[in-house]
């Protein structure tokens, strides 16, 4: 018996170490692809990314659209013929001798 209970205990110690270190290794392994700095985090971050680079380039191109209308508004750029024809436009106006065209309600050019 006492061989027995000797043989168990010796087994046991031998077990111990390679287990705790195959734990350690299955989690370090498993927090290298789940975790939140893995590879599942990785592309949750490279995604947010993405995104924020096309907000920007949107936000760029937005800031030069209306850089240009700005500009095209200050007294040296601006011409007093498209300034007549927007208001105009926008006015819902017109000059005695301009040739009007009706659109009907669902043909609006704008």
């Amino acid at each position: 018996m006492m061989s027995v209970g000797r043989e168990l205990k010796r087994r046991g110690r031998a077990i111990v170490a390679p287990l705790l270190f195959l734990s350690l290794t299955g989690y370090f392994g498993w927090s290298a692809t789940q975790g939140d700095r893995g590879l599942n985090g990785y592309k949750r971050h490279h995604a947010a990314l993405v995104a924020a680079n096309n907000d920007l380039a949107s936000a760029v191109a937005d800031r030069t659209l209306w850089e240009v209308r700005v500009a095209s508004l200050r007294p040296a750029h601006l011409d007093p013929d498209a300034l007549d024809e927007r208001g105009r436009a926008m006015l819902n106006l017109s000059e005695p001798n301009d040739i009007v065209i009706p659109y009907q309600a669902g043909q609006k050019l704008f």
